[in-house]
């Protein structure tokens, strides 16, 4: 698990700029609706952000990074993994999670990320970068596979190997054709540096351009408001992911 039902990014709102944001339903490639939250500034850097939550699902904090994403001049949508299995609306901090994750497949969720896409370049999106968090930071290195066409990846913490028997990152790379940016917490049990290090192997032999960030004694999940103790990890990551981005604008 990564961020609780209260969990805050770590970044400071900006008032003085104009966005719109709010829930919206998208068409997904095989006809179903997907929730997804959308927020888009009043001047656009060309540059939209696909936003991949983590294992549970679309919450406050992934609605509040995108505003956060959008008042810097990039559109965001951060879509909800769980629209297929369950209802459309708003969930409870209890929604469990976990019922709903073992019913994921990977064709409906690259359609659903596919639709995410979609809706930022209909916003007038001439580059489109994925950023996840925990599952959806191993998500968003997926997303650098070339049937996405995106101009490049942002995963925290994302773990990029084998999993439950399902290939992942590092076993993808040789389809990968954008540009990775990897960060990662130097205390994370979960992630260790050998794995880091096969993923990283993974992309130089496919000649695919990256990045990896290791905050030293970071746990899992640092990047939030209520981790005093990183927060300038998390204002580093920010600082990077935000650099990723204007590089493409």
């Amino acid at each position: 698990m990564c961020y609780e039902a209260d969990a805050v990014p770590p970044v400071p709102a900006s008032p003085a700029a104009v966005t719109a944001s709010g829930r919206v339903t998208l068409p997904s490639a095989d006809g179903t609706e997907i929730a997804a939250f959308q927020a888009v500034p009043g001047a656009s850097s060309g540059v939209g952000v696909l936003v991949l939550p983590d294992n549970r699902g679309l919450s406050g904090f992934y609605e509040q990074l995108s505003v956060r994403l959008a008042e810097h001049g990039h559109p965001a949508v951060a879509i909800d993994y769980f629209s297929r299995t369950s209802r459309l609306e708003e969930r409870e901090p209890d929604f469990p999670f976990m019922d709903h994750l073992g019913k994921l497949t990977r064709d409906g969720l690259y359609d659903d990320f596919a639709a995410g896409a979609d809706r930022l370049r209909a916003h007038g999106c001439t580059a489109v970068v994925s950023l996840g968090f925990c599952l959806g930071g191993r998500f968003a290195f997926m997303t650098a596979l070339g049937r996405f066409g995106l101009a490049g990846v942002i995963g925290l913490y994302g773990y990029p190997d084998e999993l439950f028997g399902a290939a992942g990152p590092t076993q993808l790379a040789s389809g990968f054709t954008a540009p990775v940016l990897g960060m990662f917490g130097g205390d994370d049990e979960g992630i260790p540096p050998a794995v880091v290090g096969a993923f990283g192997h993974a992309l130089e032999s496919a000649g695919v351009s990256h990045e990896f960030v290791t905050y030293p004694g970071a746990p899992h999940g640092f990047f939030e408001l209520g981790n005093e103790e990183f927060a300038d990890a998390s204002a580093d990551a920010w600082r990077r992911i935000l650099a990723f981005l204007d590089e493409l604008s």
